[in-house]
């Protein structure tokens, strides 16, 4: 016999457990499933495997009630259901929606009527409708909109904020009916401050690949600017600086030596995917993949020069911060791999300091891990200023006796170049 819960969290990483936290805290009895028996081990020990959930915040769910399984015959007994697996590209970089579709079945034998189940994942507009419906109607016997209710609410967690968190964050919800999308945002009204209801579950889907489409157009903006200024001699970060005085009009955003994390270079592809199926292609987020994919290169060619006639073969290159975001421990498309990669190609003895990745491989190869800041800079022919975390002294770096190369702007000194 299953007990009942009025949630039910199916994928128990940086997207389901703040939402655990929250159901917790809110008095909601709730429970998880994943997986990956690592994750299940982890939180029963009350132990956190998530950036920015504490050991303590997962002592507290478990305080709360919350236990976390890897059977998914929990959801039987389930008010709400809320789907949280990863959507992330397949190694032809093409969209890979097999851990949706796995967890979709999951969710679909077990479901009971009335229950509300809801796609936080983030994907291509459609999706709810035509690929998480069927399969849920053709695994429970039962009809969306009328047996259960179906919708789609999409994540908004930015690893690392703490100036916004999922409580303050307005949470977007779109239903498969609109009795869908009433009971969607009764269930979140009890957890965040601000519901926004779309019009359907497209809408709601676009609007996150927008989201970050934006962003990703707009960092490919000034990566390209980045390159122009490095190849005239204009300082980028002063234009930058100047530009954002500006109190209206421009939103600033920085270069950097390419785009990573979960986000950011992955639901550009769902959108742009999706859309060539449909017979539509967006020509200026094309544009903005090649520029930011660009990116990798032109630091490994920045590299190259900084080195001088001696060149990157046999040299000594040091990478500080090897993760996609600072002061986080997630190393998802990091531009770090790449650029490993093609210093390692043309002979450079690649070498890696952060405080989060206890170990990095790039092209098979386990990358050494230096410990020591100040005596790895002090050996490495060159630095490169990948990260900037806020464990790294400024002043340190700067006054280090072999080159940096800073491609975040922040650190200045006689030995530093830029992006």
């Amino acid at each position: 016999m299953t007990t009942g819960r009025d949630l039910v969290v199916v994928g128990l990483g940086y997207a389901g457990m703040p939402l655990v936290r929250q159901a917790c805290r809110a008095g909601l009895r709730t429970a998880g499933v994943d997986v990956d028996p690592h994750v299940v081990a982890e939180l029963t020990a009350r132990r956190s495997h998530v950036s920015g959930i504490s050991a303590a915040d997962v002592a507290a769910m478990a305080d709360a009630g919350f236990t976390a399984g890897t059977d998914p015959a929990v959801v039987a007994g389930a008010d709400t259901v809320v789907i949280c697996v990863p959507t992330g590209l397949a190694p032809d970089r093409t969209p890979d929606l097999d851990p949706l579709r796995a967890a979709t079945t999951s969710v679909g034998r077990h479901l009971r009527p009335g229950a509300l189940v809801v796609v936080e994942s983030t994907s291509f507009p459609g999706t709810t409708d035509d690929v998480v419906l069927p399969i849920l109607e053709r695994h429970s016997g039962l009809r969306a909109g009328e047996d259960f209710y179906l919708a789609f609410a999409p994540e908004r967690i930015d690893p690392g904020n703490t100036r916004y968190g999922l409580v303050d964050t307005p949470k977007v919800v779109g239903g498969h009916t609109p009795l869908c999308a009433k009971y969607c945002a009764t269930f979140y009204s009890r957890l965040v401050d601000t519901v926004v209801v779309a019009r359907g579950t497209r809408e709601a889907e676009l609007a996150k690949l927008l989201e970050n489409t934006y962003r990703f157009v707009n960092i490919a903006l000034v990566n390209e600017f980045a390159r122009y200024c490095d190849a005239v001699g204009i300082d980028v970060w002063d234009v930058l600086h100047c530009a954002g005085t500006k109190p209206f009009g421009f939103a600033r955003f920085e270069p950097g030596p390419g785009v990573g994390g979960h986000c950011i270079p992955v639901d550009p592809l769902y959108l742009t995917g999706r859309a060539v199926e449909e017979g539509f292609t967006f020509s200026l987020v094309e544009a903005a993949r090649t520029v930011n994919d660009a990116m990798p290169a032109h630091v490994v060619r920045r590299a190259a020069a900084l080195l001088g006639d001696r060149g990157p073969a046999g040299a000594s290159v040091l990478l500080l911060g090897v993760t996609y975001k600072a002061d986080v421990p997630d190393t998802r498309e990091s531009p770090a791999v790449p650029i490993a990669a093609g210093l390692a190609e043309l002979g450079a003895h690649v070498a890696y300091h952060d405080p989060h990745v206890p170990s990095l491989r790039a092209d098979g190869v386990e990358l050494r891990r230096e410990t020591d800041l100040r005596a790895a800079v002090a050996r490495a022919d060159l630095s490169i200023l990948l990260q900037n975390h806020t464990g790294y002294d400024p002043i340190l770096l700067a006054t280090a006796p072999r080159l940096l190369l800073d491609t975040r702007g922040r650190i200045s000194g006689c030995r530093v170049q830029y992006l």
